[in-house]
Formats: structure tokens, C-alpha cells, sequence
């Protein structure tokens, strides 16, 4: 399924007509917010008009030269400038690899420094996203340096990797904020927990590190019982709802997300946008090929 998946992404005929199709068309306007940061801004202030915060992504990690990461640091500027300039309720969210990680990593440092320097000077924020566990310590590396200098800077978690709880006892000791998910890519069992129940528990004591120590943590899930845990331990701690955050998928569980802006709780929601939709949603799938069936279930639910 993994190998049928990549090799997908990379089909240019399939991807024409899925980007045409009236599928493709669905999908890209339930999960994607157009190709263009002219299309995700309209999207970001109808989702601050309920409530919500947002973080802007735009898609295309993995680049291969350094003029494509030179365009990416560009766009990611332009975007800080736009959420500024039209009151956007929102920050911004990267992956390292976008920015030349793969190619030269002191064009990366540099291209990322540029971003966070800009965004403190915005009084906004970067979310350095984490990818595989190859780049986990690099990642981490490069955002502890980052907000030694500008603060305004802070990277994700994630909860299936056994070294999460040390590298999130770190960050809460710099005072770094962390926004903690499960994890989608595909690891070895010598780095990463395999089973579920596994995950989920990891995630779980990671929540509750991040709730008592953290600053300002980002508790990212659509799993219900996680959500609901996450709420239990707040109030049984007496953790007020304005000291996190909830986030969610631009698209994913709209039942949730309203529930929780109801319930008086803060939620961010992940905005993608670009060209790349298409081999970008391949590769999350390929990555994890259960996640094509949590696609397919939320296709169907409002």
C-alpha cells in the first residue's frame, strides 16, 4: 500500500484529472484552502469570525534546489506581512525541509532565522513542524537556537517517538513552546511505539506534562478520548481553558471544533494552501496508509 501510494503522488496524469475531478475538487476545498495565499486569507478570517485561531501552511516540503527554498522563506515572509497587515488572528507553520534542510543546512538556518526575526518583529510566532525522526534532533537544535535569540519560535512533539518526554522536559525548561500530535510518519519500533494503546498513553502523560509545565501548549488531536482527557486534567488541575490550546486540521471534525469554541476553550485550526495539495495528501497517506481510512470516514462527516 506504501510503495502504491508514493507511486501515485507521483503521477502526473492521475494527478490532472484528480485535481479536476468533482472529488478532487471536494477534497481540495473541504481540507485545502486553495492554491494561492489570496485563497487561504478569506478562509482565515471566516474561521476568526468564529472564534478560531489559525496557522497558515504552505505546501511543499522536500524541495531540491535552493532557489525553491529561497521561494518558500519568501512566501512564509509574505505571509507573516499579510496576517499583519489584515488582522489575521493566525501564526505560521514550517517544515525544515521546505527551507533547504536536505540541501545546506546553514541556507536553512539562515532562510529559518529570517522568518523568525520577521515574525518578532510582527510580535507573531513560527511553528518549526517536525517530520521524520531523522530530522528530529536537527529540528530541535536549530529551534532552541532560534528562541535563545528572538524567542518567537516554537516546534512540535510528537508523542509516538520514545524520546518525546525527554526532548519535552527540555523545551519546557527553555520555555519553548511545544504543540504535541501522535505523529503520522512511518518509524522503526527502535525509535517509535507501534501499537495504539501505546501511542495514546505516551500522548496522554505528554499532555499532562505540557499542561502543568508548559508554556502555552498546543494539544493537537481529533481523537475525542484524548480530547476529553485532555479537558479532565485540566479542570481536576484547575488549569484555566485560556492556558492551551486545542488544535485541529482545517476541515477535519467540525462537529468537535464547534463544540469545543462552545465550551469556552481556545482552538486553532492548520490552514494549508498551495499547488501541492495533491502529492502532499499522497504522501501523508503513504506515510501512515491507515490514514487513508480516517480520510475516507471524515470525507463523510460534517
Amino acid at each position: 500500500m506504501r510503495r502504491l501510494l508514493l507511486y501515485l503522488s507521483r503521477a502526473a496524469r492521475l494527478r490532472r484529472w484528480v485535481e479536476r475531478s468533482p472529488f478532487g475538487r471536494r477534497l481540495s476545498s473541504r481540507f485545502v484552502a486553495g492554491e494561492r495565499l489570496a485563497d487561504a486569507l478569506p478562509v482565515s478570517r471566516r474561521i476568526n469570525s468564529e472564534n478560531i485561531s489559525v496557522t497558515l501552511d504552505y505546501l511543499g516540503e522536500n524541495v531540491d534546489s535552493l532557489e525553491a527554498a529561497a521561494a518558500s522563506r519568501d512566501m512564509y515572509l509574505g505571509m507573516l506581512d499579510a496576517i499583519d497587515r489584515e488582522s489575521i488572528r493566525g501564526n505560521v507553520s514550517v517544515k525544515l525541509t521546505q527551507l533547504g534542510m536536505d540541501l545546506a543546512e546553514s541556507s536553512c538556518r539562515a532562510n529559518a532565522e529570517q522568518l523568525v526575526r520577521r515574525a518578532a518583529e510582527l510580535g507573531n510566532f513560527v511553528r518549526v513542524d517536525m517530520e521524520s525522526s531523522q530530522y528530529t534532533q536537527r529540528t530541535l537544535d536549530l529551534v532552541t537556537c532560534l528562541h535563545s535569540r528572538y524567542g518567537s519560535v516554537g516546534t512540535v512533539i510528537q508523542a509516538y517517538l520514545h524520546r518525546s518526554r525527554s526532548d519535552i522536559e527540555e523545551l519546557c525548561r527553555r520555555k519553548i513552546r511545544v504543540r504535541l500530535c501522535k505523529g503520522a510518519y512511518l518509524e522503526p519500533r527502535s525509535v517509535a511505539f507501534q501499537r495504539k494503546s501505546e501511542v495514546d498513553g505516551n500522548f496522554i502523560l505528554l499532555m499532562k506534562i505540557l499542561l502543568e509545565s508548559g508554556v502555552y501548549p498546543a494539544i493537537a488531536t481529533h481523537d475525542p478520548k484524548m480530547i476529553q482527557q485532555t479537558r479532565d486534567y485540566a479542570a481536576s488541575r484547575h488549569i484555566p481553558a485560556d492556558a492551551f490550546e486545542f488544535q485541529m486540521l482545517y476541515g477535519i471534525r467540525r462537529d468537535i471544533q464547534k463544540r469545543l469554541v462552545a465550551d469556552g476553550y481556545r482552538l486553532r485550526l492548520y490552514v494549508p494552501f498551495g499547488e501541492a495539495w495533491y502529492p502532499y495528501f499522497m504522501r501523508r497517506l503513504a506515510e501512515r496508509p491507515a490514514n487513508l481510512w480516517f480520510l475516507i470516514r471524515n470525507l463523510l462527516r460534517r
